[in-house]
């Protein structure tokens, strides 16, 4: 994972902790978490919108 062991993860994660806290951490999870929910929805709702543009042209035709 792009050339990162153990012991490099393990600095990170500490930095991490030190940099936002352990109360903030899970605050910060469940941000990410929603934005990539509100991101997959987005990506869902563009693709059924292009099949669905798809559609409607292959019927005109």
């Amino acid at each position: 994972m792009f050339g990162l062991g153990a012991p490099e993860l393990i600095v990170i994660v500490l930095i991490i902790i030190l940099l936002f806290g352990g109360k903030k951490i899970p605050e910060l999870m469940r941000g990410i978490g929603k934005g990539i929910r509100e991101f997959n929805d987005a990506k869902k709702n563009v693709k059924d919108q292009v099949e669905e543009g798809m559609k409607e042209k292959d019927n005109q035709a």
